[in-house]
């Protein structure tokens, strides 16, 4: 085990002599940036004709202007061959852990590309696929017992993805190569985390052992592919998690025309489940606009409420590369297609209001106890969603129409009250001289006291 480890590291380059400086400044910790951070999918191969990470590079000054915190990069590592999906393969059926698919660059660009996203002030994060190899991964010829195996002998394949084989968590060497895997992307690169994919389909004491080995090198933000009301036990070790329940919730609402009184009840549970952790919301990621539909199809008129909703409620935003468009199209997944940029970023402006108020008002620091979130009565409780975001004397108030119609309304509800500012118009309203409000479909409102 020791042996192979070394070997590969050597082919990428000595660690002594290519280790990236680890930052030791203790408010670059995640247990101080994560309560304000937000984060944005990377989808390296469809985000420029070159695909490359020194061609993303170039849009990073304009993802910091627009409020972004941390980048998600999608799988960086090789794809397999054997089997494989479409032209291209699927970024998630990885042939070696520790070096860099090639469609995207270099170590080298890699490295030059972290580096200055830390300058800007990004934190970085990048794509873990624990689960599941594909099928000519590096192990499969120098470690097959590292996977499970069918009756007959042959590796057994992932539920419903016949382009990638299962990993065996029983085996405790590839539990240590997983990990020294981890930590070589941290003491080479210095990353700040990882979004690790299918979460909860490895074993939960897995993620317990590797998570406190991989922070030896420094403290990182762990986002899990994984809803918390399913799998509650591994909340326990993830900073924050999906909100799978809540977005097919969400669309079911929107295209079946369920009660809002249905979503209410579920953010009732997300809340139930405290601090600890947190949720990720979003409106689009590189799985549901592929395979479900781009946002505009899922959530029609209530599209940018959702959005706001997603920035606005206890948790971490999560957007997908493009939403700043609109991207209006379904992204190839095994193919090259990129995302057709106008440099006219129409949404641009929506979300840098909304990603600068996240960071900088404390009413909306995600996974801290002293930030509560208050549902607020209205006279159209099945047509407005309405909260209030309070932390000591900040308060952040949001207002949503989550119908197809206009709504006249008024907020019934004492714990509102005082004068606000519209974050999006700069005019102030005393909500102790009246709480009606006019809507027209797709509005929405957020103040901020």
């Amino acid at each position: 085990m020791k042996k192979w480890i070394l070997s590969a590291l050597t082919g990428i380059g000595m660690i002594s002599c290519t280790t990236q400086n680890i930052n030791k400044n203790t408010m670059d910790f995640p247990k101080e940036w994560k309560h304000t951070t937000n984060i944005y999918e990377v989808n390296v191969r469809q985000y420029t004709e070159e695909g490359t990470f020194r061609a993303f590079e170039k849009e990073m000054p304009r993802l910091k202007a627009m409020g972004v915190k941390t980048l998600w990069f999608m799988p960086i590592t090789p794809i397999a061959q054997q089997n494989k999906k479409g032209s291209m393969g699927s970024p998630y059926a990885a042939s070696d852990y520790v070096s860099i698919n090639p469609e995207l660059g270099t170590m080298a660009d890699f490295k030059h590309m972290v580096n200055a996203a830390h300058r800007l002030g990004f934190k970085v994060i990048i794509d873990w696929v624990a689960n599941h190899t594909g099928w000519d991964h590096i192990w499969t010829k120098t470690h097959p017992e590292f996977y499970l195996k069918d009756p007959d002998g042959k590796f057994h394949i992932a539920s419903g993805m016949d382009d990638i084989i299962e990993l065996d968590y029983k085996n405790q060497e590839m539990r240590k190569a997983m990990i020294d895997a981890m930590k070589f992307w941290v003491k080479e690169t210095n990353i700040d985390g990882f979004r690790c994919d299918l979460a909860s389909w490895v074993e939960v004491d897995f993620w317990e052992q590797a998570r406190p080995e991989v922070e030896t090198i420094k403290p990182l933000f762990w986002l899990g592919e994984f809803d918390e009301l399913e799998n509650p036990e591994y909340g326990k070790v993830f900073d924050a998690s999906y909100s799978w329940k809540w977005m097919h919730a969400s669309n079911d609402y929107y295209n079946q025309n369920q009660p809002l009184q249905n979503l209410k009840d579920l953010l009732a549970k997300y809340t139930a489940i405290g601090d600890g952790s947190m949720r990720a919301w979003f409106t689009s990621n590189h799985d549901e606009n592929s395979w479900n539909g781009t946002e505009y199809e899922k959530y029609g008129v209530i599209t940018k409420p959702m959005a706001v909703f997603s920035a606005t409620w206890n948790g971490v935003p999560l957007l997908y590369s493009g939403q700043e468009l609109p991207n209006n199209k379904r992204l190839e997944f095994f193919e090259k297609d990129p995302i057709k940029w106008t440099n006219n970023y129409q949404n641009a402006d929506f979300y840098k209001t909304l990603l600068n108020l996240k960071s900088s008002n404390p009413a909306l620091r995600g996974g801290d106890p002293a930030a509560s979130t208050q549902l607020l009565n209205t006279t159209a409780n099945d047509k407005i969603l309405a909260y209030l975001r309070k932390n000591g004397e900040n308060e952040v108030l949001v207002v949503l129409n989550m119908s197809k119609e206009a709504v006249d309304f008024t907020i019934e509800d004492d714990r509102l009250s005082g004068v606000f500012t519209n974050v999006f118009e700069g005019t102030k309203r005393d909500f102790n001289q009246g709480k009606n409000f006019l809507f027209q479909i797709s509005d929405y409102a957020v103040f901020e006291k």
